[in-house]
C-alpha cells in the first residue's frame, strides 16, 4: 500500500510540473499574439537572471539611530499594562532610548533569532494553553527576524530608477492568481511618461497542512524571475515576518524606487489610475505617502473562532489608524525608517495593524483615498468596467474575473 501511494504521489507531482511548464509556455505564446493596441501603453522588457542566494549586506555599516525617532503619540497610545505584547514593546522602547549610535549590522546582530521557550511563554501568558496552535508557533518565533532566502531577485531593480514597485503577498499554491496579475495590472515595463514599473511576489514555504510545492515554485522563480521566497512557513501569522523580510530586501537590493504598492494576490488594481494619482502628488505628499482604505478606531477582536482573534492576555489597547492590507501605497523613501523601527516593535499577528503601528511610530499619518475599496463595491457593479475606471483597487477578484475585467477596461469598444 505504501509503495502504491509513493508511486501515485511521484506521478501526481510530475504531472503537475508538466502542466505548469505547458501553461507558462502557452501563455507566453498567447501574450505575444494579443492585440497590444487594446492594452495600456507599456513596453515589456526581457526578465533578468534569477539568482538563488542569500541577500547582500550592502547597508550593514549605515548608522541608523540618528535617522529615527519614535513618536510620542505612538508611545502614549499603547498602554503599559500586563499584556504580553505591551510589556515586550515598552521593554524594547527602553532599549531604543538607551542607544546613541547603531549600525544596521549591529542592530541585526543584537536581534538575532532566539526562539521563545514554552516555559517562558507559559510563565508570562497565564492562559497560553488556550491559544490556538498556530498562535503558539507565532509566539515562539516572535524574535526571529532574519529567515534565509530561498529565491532572491538581486537584478530585479537594475534599472536606473523605478517609479512604482508592485510587492504582492502570495503563497506557493496561488500560481493561477500570480499569473493573472502578470498578464494584467502587474505587467512590468515602461509605462506612459517613461514610468518604470516592476513586480515581485512575496512567498514563504508551503505550510505544513499543504502539499510540498517547492519544486514547482523553484521552476516558477526561474521562469518568471519575480518570486522572493523565504524559508518560513507561509501562514497568516507569518505575514508580519514577510513584511520585515521585504523591508530588508528593499534596503539591500532595490533602493532606487519612488513608490511601493503592497497588496494581496486576489485584488484587482487599476495601474493607470495608480500612476496618475502618484504623478499628481506634491513633493511633500509624495515623501510621506501612506494611503489606502483607512480603518479608524479599530480594537482587537477576541473571538477565538476567527483568525483575527487577539487574546486579551496578549494585547490590550486600541489599534492605530491603518490602511487595509488588501492593498495600499506608500513612499519608498520611508523603508529605512520602517525597517529600523520594526526591530523595536514586537511582531503582531495581524500584518496591516502592524504596518499601521510602524508608520505611526515614525510619525506618518495615513491618508484616506476613496479609490481603494478593500471591502469591495456593490455587487451589481463588480463586473462593470466603467465603475472600475475611477477606482485604484478592489478586493477580492478571482483570476478569471481579473482577466475579464482587464480586457473590458482596455477594449477600444468600451464607452463610459
Amino acid at each position: 500500500m505504501r509503495k502504491k501511494y509513493t508511486k501515485f504521489l511521484i506521478t501526481a507531482v510530475a504531472g503537475s510540473l508538466c502542466f505548469v511548464i505547458f501553461y507558462s509556455q502557452l501563455k507566453d505564446v498567447e501574450v505575444t499574439q494579443r492585440d497590444m493596441a487594446k492594452m495600456p501603453s507599456v513596453t515589456t522588457e526581457k526578465p533578468t537572471t534569477v539568482v538563488k542566494s542569500t541577500m547582500k549586506n550592502t547597508t550593514k555599516n549605515v548608522t541608523l539611530s540618528k535617522l529615527l525617532t519614535i513618536s510620542e503619540n505612538f508611545r502614549k497610545d499603547i498602554p503599559q499594562n500586563g499584556a504580553f505584547w505591551n510589556r515586550k514593546l515598552h521593554s524594547l522602547l527602553r532599549q531604543f532610548d538607551s542607544v546613541n549610535n547603531e549600525t544596521l549590522g549591529e542592530l541585526q546582530k543584537k536581534f538575532h533569532c532566539k526562539p521563545e521557550s514554552l516555559e517562558l511563554l507559559k510563565t508570562n501568558i497565564q492562559d497560553f494553553q488556550s491559544y490556538p496552535p498556530l498562535y503558539g508557533d507565532f509566539l515562539k518565533g516572535m524574535d526571529c527576524r532574519d529567515p534565509p532566502v530561498v529565491h532572491d531577485q538581486p537584478d530585479k531593480c537594475t534599472s536606473e530608477h523605478i517609479f512604482l514597485l508592485f510587492a504582492i503577498k502570495s503563497s506557493p499554491k496561488h500560481f493561477e492568481r500570480r499569473q493573472a496579475v502578470r498578464e494584467t495590472w502587474g505587467r512590468e515595463g515602461l509605462y506612459e511618461s517613461g514610468l518604470q514599473v516592476r513586480t515581485v511576489f512575496l512567498l514563504g514555504r508551503s505550510s505544513s497542512d499543504d502539499p510540498n510545492l517547492d519544486k514547482m515554485v523553484s521552476y516558477e522563480a526561474q521562469q518568471f524571475r519575480d518570486l522572493l521566497v523565504w524559508d518560513f512557513q507561509d501562514t497568516f501569522y507569518n505575514l508580519t515576518l514577510k513584511e520585515h523580510g521585504f523591508f530588508k530586501w528593499m534596503l539591500n537590493q532595490c533602493p532606487k524606487v519612488s513608490f511601493i504598492f503592497k497588496g494581496d494576490d486576489d485584488v484587482f488594481a487599476n495601474t493607470k489610475a495608480i500612476l496618475n494619482h502618484l504623478k499628481s502628488l506634491e513633493p511633500a505628499q509624495a515623501s510621506s505617502l501612506y494611503t489606502g482604505q483607512i480603518i479608524y478606531n479599530a480594537t482587537p477582536l477576541r473571538d477565538p473562532k476567527i483568525k483575527y482573534c487577539v487574546p486579551e492576555s496578549f494585547y490590550e489597547g486600541p489599534y492605530p489608524p491603518y490602511a487595509g492590507g488588501g492593498g495600499f501605497l506608500f513612499s519608498a523613501n520611508l523603508v529605512p525608517s520602517l525597517y529600523h523601527v520594526s526591530f523595536y516593535i514586537p511582531f503582531f499577528p495581524i500584518d496591516d495593524v502592524y504596518n499601521g503601528m510602524c508608520f505611526k511610530a515614525i510619525g506618518i499619518t495615513p491618508t484616506k483615498h476613496d479609490g481603494f475599496q478593500t471591502f469591495d463595491i456593490r455587487e451589481q457593479d463588480r463586473e462593470n468596467p466603467c465603475v472600475h475606471r475611477n477606482l485604484l483597487l478592489v478586493h477580492q477578484r478571482s483570476p478569471q474575473q481579473t482577466m475579464r475585467l482587464w480586457r473590458s477596461m482596455h477594449s477600444s469598444m468600451l464607452t463610459c
